[in-house]
């Protein structure tokens, strides 16, 4: 477009920059926002208000609340919280990790480790909550046959994040949903769904994990931390079980929750789409989905003779634990609002048209969206900043979208798998009670080598879909 100039890409360019230098998502992506609205004054009237500019990206922040999909996704974001304390209150934690841990085949060394990465991959609605349960059935397990907690903890946050990002019906799923609905997708859902079995480093990393139980792969410094293991005796369990409830609780108090979300979200891309899933609104679908399994889980609550108030408050405390969030998706939404009436779609597209070949894309989305993500130690920060950039460019292109959504979505796991810093590698050190710095190092080698596969795969896709 000749009436788009470079100063479109500013904004994207200081929310990216400003992530990467202070590893600080949230002021980041304000600084952005600010800058756009700056400069879409600046085009209107030829003046630069830095006070009037702030008042302009309130109020942007702001109207992404007039869109209701927009609002759905953000209430979703809360309530998914609220469903999972609710969760933990009456007992569903505990008692799934006690019926997973009475399982014969996990009384074995390779038996554990498969109980490890079958958890894994089964509690797809949250990360976190994978990582904290995984860890919890699978740790003293570990101990008993004296296997290293590294590798524990490699096992559950491979197939934590990778998992998740594969699933349209959790708080991973909703946040995406949120970001391409406002980059002018007409079909969102789709797009993504498209985009799974694109997600190349998604299913190798969780492969790899596989096989490293299959084929006792110990490479790198696991083996010395497998070594390390078998010498020492086995270490006693240092941390309680999760708090129960009212009443010890069972499986089913986990369960039943998640399964009345599986089942309404399809029925609400049904209803929503005159009988068309992929016709379906996926906002309104998933915010049916928590609203019946938040429904379940307080019924549960209720029948063990929890109080309203209690309800309540156990409620909001799980709220307020994903607020943070939910406050990135919403300065990303606006980010992306500004960046659209800016022109920088279609400017970086020109310049991008211009200078790199197209099939070289994919291979270089994943690339910067890996490096993002190792920077600043968010995969949902990185959703947030690369979305908004890479669809548009897609569409400007003419390209396949899902291919540069899975780019996108793969590189931030990748980049978050391999970052020191990352929220996710963190609490899988905790869940493990593995040292964080050793489980860093351990986890490394594999990451590296399914980003590898990644890579060279999105080459070659590229030059399959796009030369």
């Amino acid at each position: 477009m000749s009436d788009v100039s470079w100063t479109a890409l500013l904004p994207p360019a200081l929310a990216i920059g400003c992530a990467l230098l202070t590893r600080q998502v949230l002021p980041s992506l304000f600084a952005g926002i600010w800058l756009a609205y700056g400069l879409l004054a600046f085009g209107a009237n030829g003046g630069l208000n830095p006070l009037s500019a702030l008042a302009d990206a309130v109020d942007g922040i702001l109207r992404v609340f007039e869109s209701p999909g927009d609002t759905r996704v953000l209430i979703f974001m809360m309530l998914i919280g609220s469903m999972m304390a609710l969760i933990e209150r009456n007992g569903g934690v505990g008692g799934l990790i006690r019926a997973l841990s009475a399982l014969r085949f996990s009384q074995s060394p390779k038996g554990a480790q498969w109980l490890a990465w079958g958890t894994g991959v089964v509690i797809f609605i949250e990360s976190t909550v994978t990582l904290l349960v995984a860890g919890a059935v699978a740790r003293p397990l570990f101990d008993r046959f004296r296997l290293s907690r590294e590798r524990l903890a490699y096992l559950i946050d491979s197939t934590s994040a990778p998992v998740c990002i594969l699933i349209p019906l959790n708080a991973w799923g909703a946040i995406n949903l949120g970001l391409l609905e406002n980059t002018g997708l007409e079909d969102p859902l789709g797009v993504f769904v498209s985009a799974i079995p694109l997600n190349i480093y998604a299913f190798s990393a969780v492969a790899f994990a596989a096989a490293t139980i299959a084929f006792g792969w110990r490479f790198g410094p696991m083996g010395a931390a497998d070594d390390r293991a078998a010498q020492a005796a086995a270490a006693a369990p240092l941390a309680s079980e999760p708090e129960e409830g009212p009443s010890p609780g069972h499986a089913g108090h986990m369960l039943l929750p998640l399964l009345a979300l599986l089942l309404t979200v399809p029925l609400g891309l049904w209803i929503t789409g005159d009988g068309d899933f992929m016709a379906g609104s996926g906002s309104k679908a998933v915010l049916w989905g928590v609203l019946a399994g938040l429904t379940v889980t307080t019924l549960q609550a209720a029948r063990q003779g929890t109080a309203f108030g209690d309800i309540m408050e156990t409620s909001l405390a799980g709220a307020a634990k994903l607020l943070t969030i939910s406050v990135i998706l919403l300065f990303a939404l606006a980010l992306g609002t500004a960046a659209k009436a800016l022109g920088t779609g279609p400017y970086l597209a020109q310049l991008v048209g211009d200078q790199v070949p197209a099939f070289l894309l994919p291979a270089l989305v994943f690339l910067v969206s890996g490096i993002t993500a190792f920077s600043i130690g968010s995969s949902f920060g990185t959703f947030a900043l690369m979305i908004p950039l890479a669809i548009p460019l897609a569409m400007d292109l003419g390209l396949p979208p899902s291919l540069l959504l899975a780019t996108v979505l793969g590189g931030a796991v990748f980049g978050d798998h391999a970052s020191p810093i990352s929220d996710t590698t963190v609490v899988a050190s905790l869940a493990a009670e593995a040292s964080h710095i050793e489980h860093v190092r351990t986890q490394l080698p594999f990451a590296l080598c399914a980003g590898a596969i990644a890579l060279v795969t999105y080459l070659g896709l590229g030059v399959l879909y796009i030369a």
